[in-house]
C-alpha cells in the first residue's frame, strides 16, 4: 500500500502553501467569505500534519485552461516556493489534470488541489474496512481520468493514497485497464459491506430501537457530543474530518427508553463528487434515522453557511431518493459551543432548536428531553391485562415501550404502557392472547 500524506508527515515536515483561486465575476467581492474558506483549506491541509507557511487568496479575472492561474500569479508563486523551501502547493479548488501537470512543472514542487487534499485526509482517517473501501475507490477513480505522464514502470509519480509520492513507491495499478478491474472489485466489496449494513438495520428493526443520527458541518463537534451522551472515547479533535467511520451505541433515555445514536462523517462545502458517491453507505445511517441531531457549530462566523451547505447534501438525498421526504420535520438543530458564547442560558433555544455544549455538558439535559419527548409524541398509550404466568409478554412490553403504570392483582397485571404504533402492532402479532383494554 503507498504512503499517506499523512504518514509520510510524521517523520517528515512538508512545508506547503495554501492559495485560494477565487473568481470575482462568480464571488463578487465577498472577500470575508474568501478568507473563510482559506481558513477551511489551511485546517484541512494543517489536520494531517502539513506545515503552513504561505497562505493567500488569488484574484482571479477568469480561469486559464492551462494553469487556472495568471501569468503575474505564478511568477510570484515561483519566488515564493524558493524563499520559502515550499514542498507543496494546496490549490484550494478543482484542477485538471493538465493545469495540475504544468503548475508542478512551472513552479518546481508538487500540487495537490482540494479533491486530493481531501482525499488523503479521508486516507488517514478510515479506520475501519468499510472507510478503508470506500477511500480507495474514491482514489482510485481520482486518479482514473490522471494517468497520462504520471506513471512509469515499476515507479509512479502520483497515485495510490497519497499525492507526494515520487519514483521508487510500490506500484498499486500499471494501467486503466488494471484500476478499472480493482475499482469493480471494490464496488462489488462495498455491496457486500452495504447488505450487511442492511442486515444490521433489520436486526435492529426486530429489536427495535429508534435510532438518532448525528449529522453536520466537519469540526461541528459531533464526536464530543457522541462521547458526552455515550460515555465512549470516539475520537474527538479540534480538527477537520476526525471522524470518518459510523460509530453506533446504545444510549438510555430520561424515560428509560433506549435508543442507538449514530455518529457519522462531517459535512463540508464542496465535497469531491468521488467522496459523495463512495460514502453513500456511511449516509446510509442517516436514511435510516428516526430523529436527525444537526449539530451546528454555533460560535463559528460561517455558521448559517455551514448549515446551508449541511442542508443541500440532505436534501440532494432527498432528491435521490436516500432519505424520505418528510425528513425536515425528523431533524432537531443541536446550537453546539455557546460555552464559547456565555453559555445555553444566553441563546435560548426554541421548538426547533437545543443550545447546548458538549464540552461543557450545558443544555445536555434538556436535549435528552428533547429526543424524548420527539419519539414519544409519535407514540400510542395502551392498557393490557396479564395473566401473573405471562412473563414474556410482561417483559416484552419493559424492553420496547415506556410503561407508565402498572397495577398487580393476585393473578393478573393491569399494564398501561406507551408504544409506537409498529411495536403495538407486532405485541398483538405475538402474543395474539393478549388483548388492549380502554385506556
Amino acid at each position: 500500500m503507498a504512503t499517506s500524506l499523512f504518514e509520510q508527515n510524521r517523520s517528515l515536515a512538508t512545508r506547503a502553501a495554501i492559495i485560494l483561486p477565487w473568481e470575482r465575476s462568480a464571488h463578487g467581492q465577498d472577500m470575508r467569505a474568501a478568507e473563510s474558506r482559506l481558513e477551511e483549506a489551511v485546517g484541512l491541509a494543517a489536520s494531517i500534519g502539513l506545515i503552513i507557511v504561505r497562505k493567500a487568496v488569488l484574484l482571479l479575472r477568469a480561469r486559464r485552461s492551462a494553469t487556472l492561474l495568471g501569468k503575474g500569479q505564478i511568477e510570484s508563486l515561483q519566488v515564493a516556493v524558493k524563499a520559502d523551501g515550499i514542498d507543496v502547493l494546496v490549490v484550494d479548488s478543482r484542477l485538471t489534470p493538465a493545469q495540475q501537470r504544468n503548475l508542478e512543472t512551472e513552479l518546481g514542487c508538487k500540487v495537490i488541489d482540494r479533491t486530493g487534499l481531501i482525499l488523503d485526509i479521508f486516507g488517514a482517517r478510515a479506520a475501519t474496512r468499510e472507510g478503508s473501501l470506500q477511500v480507495e475507490l474514491a482514489h482510485l477513480e481520482y486518479q482514473r481520468s490522471r494517468l497520462v505522464r504520471l506513471w512509469t514502470h515499476l515507479e509512479r509519480q502520483r497515485g495510490g493514497f497519497g499525492f507526494l509520492g515520487g519514483p521508487g513507491e510500490t506500484q498499486i495499478e500499471a494501467d486503466r485497464r488494471m484500476i478499472g478491474e480493482r475499482i469493480v472489485r471494490l464496488k462489488k466489496d462495498l455491496e457486500q459491506v452495504r447488505r450487511t449494513r442492511g442486515l444490521h438495520r433489520q436486526a435492529r428493526r426486530r429489536v427495535p430501537f429508534p435510532v438518532v443520527a448525528l449529522v453536520g458541518y466537519t469540526n461541528a463537534g459531533k464526536s464530543t457530543l457522541f462521547n458526552a451522551l455515550t460515555g465512549a472515547a470516539v475520537y474527538a479533535q479540534d480538527q477537520l474530518f476526525a471522524t470518518l467511520d459510523p460509530t453506533m451505541r446504545a444510549i438510555t433515555l430520561p424515560s428509560g427508553r433506549q435508543v442507538i445514536l449514530s455518529d457519522t462523517v462531517g459535512f463540508i462545502s464542496d465535497l469531491p463528487t468521488e467522496l459523495i458517491a463512495a460514502f453513500r453507505a456511511t449516509l446510509e445511517e442517516v436514511a435510516e434515522a428516526d430523529i436527525i441531531l444537526h449539530v451546528r457549530d454555533i460560535a463559528h462566523p460561517d455558521s448559517a453557511a455551514q448549515k446551508k451547505d449541511v442542508l443541500t447534501v440532505l436534501e440532494g438525498m432527498a432528491r435521490d431518493g436516500m432519505l424520505e421526504q418528510d425528513w425536515p420535520g425528523r431533524v432537531i438543530e443541536v446550537l453546539n459551543k455557546v460555552d464559547l458564547l456565555g453559555g445555553a442560558a444566553a441563546l435560548p433555544g426554541t421548538d426547533e432548536t437545543v443550545a447546548i455544549s458538549a464540552m461543557t455538558g450545558d443544555g445536555l439535559d434538556r436535549l435528552m428531553a428533547r429526543i424524548d419527548q420527539r419519539i414519544t409524541s409519535g407514540m400510542e398509550v395502551v392498557r393490557y391485562r396479564l395473566s401473573a404466568a405471562d412473563g414474556a409478554a410482561l417483559a416484552w412490553l419493559y424492553q420496547h415501550g415506556e410503561v407508565i403504570g402498572r397495577t398487580d392483582h393476585e393473578e393478573e397485571s393491569d399494564i398501561t404502557v406507551r408504544l409506537s404504533a409498529e411495536d403495538r402492532a407486532r405485541f398483538e402479532r405475538l402474543f395474539t392472547h393478549v388483548s388492549p383494554c380502554l385506556v
